[in-house]
């Protein structure tokens, strides 16, 4: 997609190296995300610089591709930049029909992440919508009580446990009270099903960060945990539970992350999550012939996913410093996702 004039002033030739990259449909899935995740960077620079906003434009841009799963990881991006000038690009997204259900619930959820007031009505419309889909309406039901939970006073009071992750989630994790709460209370209230999901959210990440760093006294205990999410009835909680599991990079995951990829009847956006959070284990032995087993899956999102999850292997077995796109001229160091 060519940029218009207007977004390309400001952009620096890094910015519209990443830009082409992104958006170009003849380039290979891994080299887009590599390019996303450096874009994300500039995007989420703080204190701001000039490149935030060409930044984020280039990330949005991307939306006219026909890659569901290069669509919802922009979504995703956007989510964490912490700038309204993404807010307009996700609405659009979450309006559209005629998306892919996987990118507008990650644009719902990247709503609830900015945590702008100005997003409830389109959110709780679409939780309130009988017609729209269950993960639709899951997603807005917890990214409204996520903006309700930003702009309120109970979040003032609340003392939270500080967390090994940077990332802006769908959910806090639980508040500490007097004592820590333990894994088996946190566990009660994650199966609970006929509690809000915000609040099973909470107890989600509350376990991960009990299971970060990995030799953490109660980080096995904190995955088993976990681990048994992955039997909910709500696919958007299951894929979550993946998610998490890929940002913990805990061992003790890939059994039941194996299970839930080889798992044909499950939703797609659960074996993707599944995929790429084995990605991020790749060092780990076994894991790369498992991913490579469904390279030829009957899903395009799980094929994918996949593609994405040994490109992130590789780069875990290599000790790479960081998981992008560095065109010529150079780009500051940019993180792993």
């Amino acid at each position: 997609m060519a940029p218009s004039a207007t977004e390309t002033e400001g952009a620096d030739q890094t910015i519209l190296t990443l830009r082409k990259v992104i958006t170009s449909e003849s380039e290979p899935l891994a080299r887009r995300f590599r390019a996303l995740f450096s874009l994300k960077h500039l995007a989420c620079l703080d204190p701001p610089t000039e490149q935030n906003l060409p930044a984020i434009q280039a990330i949005a841009a991307a939306f006219a591709s026909r890659s569901a799963l290069l669509k919802h990881e922009l979504a995703y991006c956007l989510g964490q930049t912490r700038n309204p000038e993404s807010v307009a690009y996700l609405q659009q997204v979450v309006k559209d029909t005629e998306e892919d259900a996987m990118c507008r619930h990650e644009a719902a959820e990247a709503l609830g992440a900015l945590g702008y007031a100005e997003s409830l009505d389109i959110l709780k419309k679409l939780r309130d919508d009988e017609k729209e889909l269950e993960i639709i309406r899951e997603t807005c039901d917890i990214a409204v009580d996520r903006i309700l939970w930003e702009n309120s006073e109970e979040k003032k009071a609340e003392k939270l446990k500080p967390s090994d992750f940077t990332s802006i989630d769908p959910a806090p994790p639980m508040p500490l009270e007097a004592s820590e709460p333990s894994i088996s209370d946190l566990a009660k209230t994650l199966l609970d099903t006929k509690l809000p999901l915000f609040q099973r959210y909470r107890a989600m990440f509350g376990l991960r960060d009990l299971a970060s760093p990995p030799d953490l006294p109660t980080a096995v205990d904190a995955v088993n945990a976990l681990a048994k999410g992955l039997t909910d009835p709500s696919a958007l909680f299951r894929h979550e539970i993946a998610f998490v599991f890929g940002q913990l990079c805990h061992p003790a995951s890939i059994p039941s992350l194996t299970t839930c990829l080889g798992n044909l009847q499950e939703a797609g956006m659960v074996r993707h999550e599944a995929a790429e959070a084995l990605g991020s284990l790749g060092e780990e032995e076994g894991v790369e012939e498992t991913l490579k087993k469904f390279l030829n899956d009957p899903e395009q999102v799980v094929r994918d996913s996949v593609i994405v999850a040994l490109d992130m292997a590789e780069y875990e077995k290599n000790g790479e410093i960081e998981y992008a796109l560095v065109p010529d001229g150079g780009i500051a160091a940019v993180p792993a996702a």
